[in-house]
């Protein structure tokens, strides 16, 4: 599980960073990140969060074992994907991760609206460039500026 980036400040208060992907944010690392952040003093209500750019369901195709392993956990967690071609089915990651904050109680969760797949401009993209055929996908850094 990745670790999130913590930074206090008594002015600013408390500022975080994660990394969730669909492994993370099943497996727990945003409500890990609020835990961490409270434990520093951060009221889990006045907390704002915010996904930036990631994959967006249209471009997030999935096999029915993916599905089968969010049912598992969760069947209500079915709501997060569409259907796709053939087996296939389109999961909605940064839905997900928003239902996910929310429920672990943030006063205020939005995602960006930024597509690394559909954005080959200003994004890198793994499975971009894997459907692509291409050698290599880059890298991307992410800054909280206040």
């Amino acid at each position: 599980m990745c670790q999130p980036v913590l930074f206090c400040d008594p002015k600013a208060g408390v500022i975080g960073a994660a990394h969730a992907g669909w492994r993370g944010s099943r497996d727990g690392v945003l409500e890990a990140t609020l835990d961490v952040m409270e434990a520093l003093g951060a009221n889990r209500a006045a907390i704002t969060a915010v996904i930036g750019p990631t994959i967006s369901q249209a471009a997030y195709e999935v096999g029915p074992e993916f599905l089968e392993g969010f049912l598992q956990d969760d069947p209500a967690s079915q709501r997060f994907f569409a259907n796709g071609t053939g087996d296939r089915m389109l999961f909605d990651l940064p839905g997900y991760s928003l239902q996910r904050l929310r429920q672990a109680g943030v006063g205020h969760a939005e995602w960006t609206h930024h597509c690394t797949y559909r954005d080959p401009e200003r994004f890198f993209s793994f499975r971009r460039t894997t459907h692509a055929g291409e050698a290599d996908y880059g890298r991307l850094i992410s800054v909280i500026r206040l």
